[in-house]
């Protein structure tokens, strides 16, 4: 099996911000934390040389291939953030999903991805429930080996 190429680093988050040099993006980036901190419990850590993660878990999927993620995680990205929300492109959870995202403010979706400019303008209790709905849906589909 192939090496999962994005995994847990010994870099330390505050270095990594430290590098952003758009201060509004660091200071986002700082909201992100607590926020993402606050919903999963788990400290900050770097996974690969640009994703911000909290806790793990591990996957298998139908195919066989299987690895670790993050449970929750963002990427501040140079023209926007990407917002990791795992999970939530199963039929079930995407309609809950859509729905949230509604009220959110600007932004767009991939898969299960959310990707927004800038903090400002977003309704930051929708962007919490939409981390809250992804880690549960993580949790929920891959109970074993969380941490």
């Amino acid at each position: 099996m192939a090496e999962a190429k994005t995994g847990p680093t010994g870099v330390a988050v505050d270095e990594f911000l430290a590098q952003i040099e758009d201060p509004r993006k660091r200071a986002d980036s700082q909201v992100l934390i607590e926020l993402m901190q606050r919903v999963t419990g788990h400290p900050p850590k770097m996974w690969g040389s640009s994703i911000v993660g909290f806790g793990t878990y591990h996957y298998k999927y139908d195919s066989g291939h299987e690895g670790d993620s993050c449970l929750a995680g963002f990427s501040p990205r140079k023209a926007e953030f990407s917002i990791y929300l795992n999970g939530t492109h199963e039929p079930e959870i995407a309609a809950r999903r859509d729905a949230l995202l509604e009220r959110l403010g600007q932004h767009r979706m991939g898969k299960g991805c959310l990707y927004v400019k800038w903090l400002e303008g977003l309704d930051m209790d929708v962007l919490e429930q939409l981390v809250r709905l992804s880690h549960a849906a993580v949790r929920e589909r891959y109970p074993a080996r969380q941490a």
